[in-house]
């Protein structure tokens, strides 16, 4: 682990111009003939994010050959993906920040929001037909599959509490891993016709996005509202049963697994409630378990990338997973 922890800003220097083209990719990819779209669409930009997905394809891309106009539509493709997925999300978990920001469907309602997520899957569509690359469209394909059913799995095993950490891995593989996984071999698919290179990739967004969603769990119920901008515990206050909680219940006796379970059956959880569910999981070494996990894949993320010669996109690669072990927010 790095003892200075390095800007999101200055980790992405080294593609600063590619990533100036490819939010002009992303506005042309928005823009519609419709007002109302426009106007949620520019709300939509003014809230953005880290670009991490865009900027790994990018990224992924400089690391195995010379950038095409197709590595810019991909990196656009994913990021309209994203971004829809995150609508829907927020309206199923009933959300009411994002980035700190009200939510979509918070201003919105869920009818229009709903309409706007499926409008950026369709904008998505387009964009992946304009690849015309039969490699690239057989994954993204797949990767749409998987961040459905991984959203469906999650609030299956939520309803019949058969949550394990076999059933959340796989979860998290299909419902955020898959996306930032196909943002990186996307990278390689666009630049070269290696197949290593796309196994590379491939597995290191893979293990970058199952840390990825760990980091988010340990938020979910370490990090505040502030910290994060979006609600703290929301997961556990909706019964999403995360990481730290299952790791708990593995050195927890019968009883004691049941008692818990009961105050994350309670809908109308107070701060208190939360506090005690926190010092539950601390004191079964949930949090400490789930970081050794977050470590697990951060270096298998490195180590996937390692038979790159060094590079300034190499580090930057390196320097994300660290940045994920250590973020803020």
């Amino acid at each position: 682990m790095y003892k200075d922890t390095l800007s999101l800003e200055k980790i992405i220097s080294p593609i600063k111009e590619d990533l100036s083209l490819y939010k002009s990719e992303f506005k042309n990819a928005l823009k519609s003939d419709v007002t109302l779209i426009n106007l949620i669409s520019r709300f939509l930009i003014r809230n953005k994010g880290k670009k991490i997905r865009p900027s790994l394809t990018l990224l992924c891309a400089r690391l195995c050959g010379d950038l095409s106009t197709n590595t810019y539509r991909s990196a656009a493709m994913m990021e309209l993906m994203h971004v829809a997925t995150l609508i829907h999300d927020d309206i199923v978990d009933d959300a009411t920040l994002r980035r700190g920001r009200p939510a979509l469907h918070r201003i919105w309602k869920n009818k229009l929001s709903v309409l706007m997520g499926d409008y950026l899957f369709s904008k998505a569509l387009i964009n992946m037909v304009k690849i015309r690359n039969f490699d690239a469209l057989d994954l993204i394909s797949e990767t749409a599959e998987e961040l459905s059913a991984g959203e469906i799995l999650q609030i299956e095993k939520s309803f019949t509490r058969r949550m394990n950490s076999d059933v959340y891995f796989k979860m998290i593989d299909k419902k955020t891993a898959s996306l930032i996984s196909t943002s990186c071999e996307l990278g390689a698919i666009t630049t070269t016709s290696s197949h290593e290179d796309r196994k590379s990739t491939s597995e290191y967004g893979t293990a970058l996005g199952m840390a990825f969603q760990i980091k988010d769990d340990l938020f979910d119920l370490l990090g505040s509202t502030e910290d994060t901008g979006k609600d703290s515990g929301t997961d556990v206050k909706t019964n999403m049963v995360t990481l730290p909680v299952l790791l708990a219940y593995e050195n927890m006796k019968k009883k004691e697994i049941k008692s818990l379970k009961n105050k994350l059956k309670n809908k109308n959880k107070s701060k208190t409630d939360i506090k005690e569910i926190k010092n539950i999981i601390e004191s079964n070494n949930g949090f400490d378990n789930a970081k050794l996990k977050l470590e697990e894949f951060s270096n298998k993320a490195i180590s996937s990338i390692q038979r790159y010669p060094e590079s300034i996109y190499k580090k930057s690669l390196i320097d994300l997973v660290h940045f994920n072990s250590s973020r803020v927010k």
